[in-house]
């Protein structure tokens, strides 16, 4: 039978590239971490490694079962710490990863009420995920994910919390400031700058510019929101942002926005969580809290 801990073995030693090195992370001496890779092998009459040398290479099993722990460990150390929590009279903890960059700022105005609303709930922002999180919610690494772009799954709720505009945004006294909406021809003697993202994942692209075969001059890349609207505000180069995100810096900065296209680009921001979640009161509420700030933002 695979007990727990022929998958603790198998991804530690993936982690960490030794037996040795698993079994000092694990508690185990190495040489009862083998044992219970040999046991497991005998049961089921597969090879767990090869060895080369020094090396140690996964066979097709191990690759396999290396995979399943990758699922089900996660799942359980998540239901070990509810149970400890419930244990000791607490909520628990939200785990929320982000799909959207300029999303932070948003993020911020519904923590606060959220954690006064909820005291018994820690919040936990997982940035590592951003633009990549569909893996981690399903993987149970994170308990709520924040993404414009959802994407079915038959064990997944998307739920819509805001209608926002997608604009251009140039320094104020920009040439294209002045004008009422921008065409994806105006962008192509401009430097864009946008969030280190695939291009295929950014609307300015996959929205306004690759459709009607447009490419920008130049191209840059700024992690920070608020690095990337100072070079904006200097003249640098133009972007794209939620327009309630750009009329927020708007009175500290000298930037304006600009329609894309006569008709705008119009998105939605959702939340994701596990269909297996959807009971969960305290990640109901933060669904409840995200709905109400589309009035908080956009009055």
């Amino acid at each position: 039978m695979i007990e727990r801990m022929h998958l603790m073995i198998v991804r530690e030693v993936d982690r960490q590239g030794s037996l040795t090195k698993a079994a000092q992370s694990l508690f185990l001496t190495q040489s009862a971490l083998s044992h219970s890779i040999r046991k497991l092998e005998s049961l089921t009459g597969a090879k767990i490694w090869l060895r080369e040398g020094r090396q140690l290479h996964l066979t097709q099993a191990g690759r396999h079962l290396l995979a399943l722990a990758n699922r089900v460990l996660p799942q359980l150390e998540l239901a070990q710490t509810r149970l400890e929590q419930y244990a000791r009279g607490e909520r628990g903890t939200l785990r929320i990863g982000m799909e959207c960059h300029p999303c932070y700022q948003w993020l911020l105005k519904i923590v606060s009420p959220y954690l006064q609303a909820w005291p018994d709930v820690d919040v936990d922002v997982m940035q590592k995920f951003q633009f990549g999180g569909l893996a981690a919610l399903l993987s149970h690494d994170i308990d709520l994910l924040v993404t414009p772009d959802p994407l079915a799954r038959p064990s997944l709720v998307f739920e819509p919390v805001f209608d926002y505009e997608q604009v251009l945004v140039t320094a104020l006294d920009h040439p294209l400031a002045q004008k009422s909406y921008v065409a994806p021809e105006d962008l192509a003697t401009q430097t864009l700058i946008c969030y280190p993202v695939e291009q295929d994942r950014l609307d300015i692209f996959a929205l306004f510019l690759q459709p009607a075969g447009i490419m920008p001059a130049r191209f840059k890349t700024i992690e920070t929101t608020d690095i990337l609207l100072q070079m904006v505000a200097a003249g640098r180069g133009v972007t794209a942002l939620p327009k309630w995100l750009v009329q927020e810096y708007a009175a500290k900065l000298p930037i304006a926005p600009v329609r894309l296209g006569e008709q705008g680009v119009q998105k939605q921001l959702f939340l994701g969580i596990r269909e297996s979640d959807d009971d969960v009161d305290y990640l109901s509420a933060f669904i409840e809290g995200a709905r109400a700030s589309d009035r908080m933002i956009l009055q």
